[in-house]
């Protein structure tokens, strides 16, 4: 009314407002319209007087209007209604403001407030191979690291708090928050993942590390519908640090999966006989999957005609983007209706209406696609061998191309629970594992594989390294072939038949399979490191396989040598110890000691038992994860580790290189990336929900 009134008598009459409301009331009634004026469109690179609110780069809305002296008003993609009535068993979406939460999560874009439209053209290697770089763009987790990768900031969660000593975590969630359907995002969503997915065995056969502290499950405390807590055995201050880097999301849709739990719901088999399921299970597995990894097929791959009388095509989300399609060839996804980001203005997120994302597991072919530029945004699976090809093209392609340092590097490991008992005795032998890796010439490597761009560097669990691991990082590394060909005599492994290999101790033939698959590492690297072993009188054979291929003969013990990068910042191992403990990683990673991790979680009855040094490390990693961190207790602790993986060499250590970042120049609102890295969850960082595409309507 007040701003009406001001309005409607103009400016001039200011003096006559003055006489008859009184002075007072006019500045009041002035202030009042400077609250309601649009708030304004800044960016990081021009904040204007608006300064940085308790986060980086983003504020609470409340903190933003207090901040903007703004009112904000809400707009929305004018194509929502149409995408929308994509989502299979979605109903017609209510105004926006009852779409929103209560209190909407504000991003300030780095350089332009977008635009609506388009589609972001992705590029995978196939069905959960080389997916998580697509995955990251529109992934949500409760915290996320802020683009300086030190910072943790709310995303999902509105904040959080620890008690004295990280035994308790609490966090408080938005009101308001919907899932992709409309339906109540509560903290009972989160206690239906913890309690009846993470924890049930009939649904994730063995608990995952991160809900585990001391060897304990995690419990969990329903406070309200916005607020939980965490209540841990012992400390464990790395679990929030988990949840900002992890694809693994603990959400998930109770209203939905939760009328199928069968501990939840005395129907729930009956329903799911209703869609053809044996079980409620069954139609959990067919959903969710058997982990928690978020790229599992949808109902819409897995059997495309029973999808299409389901109830939902996938279950709802809480990502930015939502399956509409999924393909052997691709998948394509249109934006979240309910997503609760928004910009300065008062704009949803995402800016991109959709995602289209191809399947091609020929690396030359995906380069090409690169130079050509039809794609808009690649990282995985680009490894340093390709950048002069893509550098060179940059102008002519109008794209561009970011080098910069990777967390993980190549490594390279001997099955030591190899079924065959004459290799195992070998690879067994740390002597043998010194051998080979002496036997790596990796400053020519470095040259020939990496441009002299790397460091040539012993593993030692963590990377970035720590200082406590500097003393560690050149263990075992300096090119040395003829104490490598002392070490393989020494052992027996002698060429009893003159064609110039060597055979095994017990006489049998020895010819090293190296599988690898180029998302994992670049063919250069193998192909190289191989031709070293030949110059010691190893034999190898080298093929590439799909990174499905190779996952699955590693996790069936099958391989002679794991080929795969790998890196853990510290921040991590706080929050995980799987890299630490046998088999040394997930499904997903560079595993080895498949029958060590057997015998571990048998407590003895099945597998091989590992060595002492593999079961010191475990309740190293455990003491790690308790310790006050920056603490010199974890800090010895954490010598320990390094040095414990530099001596026994489970993992050989190559070059820590850079690797390349693509993205189209009419993706706008692309930063600068601090790293290429997996671990920091590759694009999540850095905010993608507000790139937008500047050549789309």
């Amino acid at each position: 009314m007040a701003v009406m009134l001001l309005v409607s008598l103009g400016h001039s009459c200011t003096g006559d407002i003055m006489t008859y409301f009184g002075a007072s009331a006019v500045a009041l009634l002035l202030t009042s319209t400077a609250a309601l004026a649009t708030c304004p469109a800044i960016t990081v690179a021009d904040m204007g007087n608006i300064s940085a609110g308790d986060y980086p780069q983003q504020f609470e809305l409340a903190e933003f209007q207090e901040a903007a002296g703004c009112e904000m008003t809400f707009s929305e993609n004018p194509d929502i209604a149409v995408l929308n009535g994509e989502i299979q068993g979605n109903p017609d979406l209510p105004p926006l403001a009852e779409r929103l939460p209560a209190e909407p999560l504000v991003i300030i874009p780095y350089t332009e407030v977008g635009r609506y439209g388009g589609t972001l053209d992705a590029l995978s290697n196939a069905t959960e191979a080389g997916t998580s770089d697509f995955l990251s763009v529109r992934h949500v987790n409760l915290v996320r690291y802020s683009d300086d990768l030190e910072t943790i900031v709310p995303n999902i969660a509105k904040n959080w708090s620890w008690n004295d000593d990280f035994t308790e975590l609490t966090i408080t969630l938005r009101a308001g928050h919907k899932w992709s359907d409309g339906a109540p995002f509560t903290s009972e969503d989160v206690r239906f993942w913890l309690e009846n997915l993470a924890l049930d065995p009939e649904v994730i056969e063995k608990p995952k590390d991160y809900v585990l502290a001391g060897g304990e499950p995690i419990q969990i405390e329903v406070v309200d519908e916005t607020t939980f807590k965490f209540i841990l055995a012992t400390p464990k201050p790395g679990l929030l640090v988990h949840f900002a880097t992890s694809y693994a999301q603990p959400f998930q849709p109770a209203h939905f999966l939760g009328q199928f739990h069968p501990a939840l719901a005395e129907d729930a088999d009956e329903k799911a006989a209703a869609f053809g399921f044996d079980s409620g299970y069954a139609l959990i597995s067919f959903y969710y999957g058997n982990s928690d990894w978020t790229d599992t097929p949808s109902p819409m791959l897995r059997d495309p005609a029973k999808a299409a009388e389901l109830p939902y095509g996938t279950q709802p989300t809480l990502e930015s983007h939502i399956y509409v399609a999924d393909t052997t060839e691709g998948r394509r996804l249109v934006a979240n209706p309910y997503f609760h980001q928004i910009d300065p203005t008062g704009q949803q997120l995402p800016y991109i209406s959709r995602q289209d994302e191809v399947y091609i597991n020929d690396n030359e072919v995906r380069i090409l696609k690169l130079v050509n530029a039809e794609v808009d945004y690649k990282s995985q699976s680009v490894q340093l061998p390709s950048a002069p090809l893509l550098l060179e093209n940059q102008e002519s392609g109008d794209y561009t191309i970011q080098l910069k340092p990777q967390i993980a590097m190549p490594l390279f490991s001997f099955n030591v629970t190899s079924d065959d008992e004459a290799k195992r005795a070998v690879f067994g032998d740390v002597s043998f594992r010194r051998a080979m890796s002496n036997a790596i010439d990796r400053d020519e490597l470095n040259e020939v594989a990496f441009f002299g761009q790397g460091t040539p560097m012993a593993y030692t669990g963590f990377s970035p390294n720590p200082d406590y691991a500097a003393a560690f990082t050149t263990t075992g590394i300096a090119h040395d072939p003829d104490s490598a060909k002392a070490a393989l005599d020494a052992l027996g492994m002698a060429d009893t038949d003159g064609d110039g290999f060597r055979e095994l101790p017990n006489g049998d033939k020895l010819t090293l399979n190296m599988q690898f698959a180029t998302q994992g590492v670049a063919g250069e690297v193998v192909e190289f490191v191989a031709q070293n072993w030949a110059d010691i009188g190893i034999q190898t054979t080298v093929k590439e396989v799909t990174p499905d291929e190779y996952r699955a003969a590693q996790s069936a013990n099958e391989l002679d040598v794991g080929i795969w990068a790998q890196g853990t910042p510290v921040a991590i191992a706080l929050g995980s110890s799987e890299r630490f403990v046998p088999p040394y990683g997930s499904y997903f990673d560079h595993r080895v000691g498949m029958k060590w991790a057997e015998w571990m979680d048998s407590d003895g009855s099945a597998g091989l038992e590992p060595p002492q040094f593999a079961k010191d490390m475990a309740s190293d990693i455990e003491a790690f994860q308790q310790a006050v961190p920056g603490s010199p207790e974890q800090a010895e602790i954490g010598t320990r580790i390094a040095e414990n993986f530099a001596e026994n060499m489970l993992f050989i250590g190559t070059v820590l290189a850079p690797a390349p970042i693509y993205h189209r120049n009419a993706l706008v609102n692309v930063p600068e990336f601090q790293t290429w890295s997996y671990e920091y969850y590759r694009t999540y960082p850095y905010r993608a929900t507000q790139w937008f595409l500047s050549d789309e309507s």
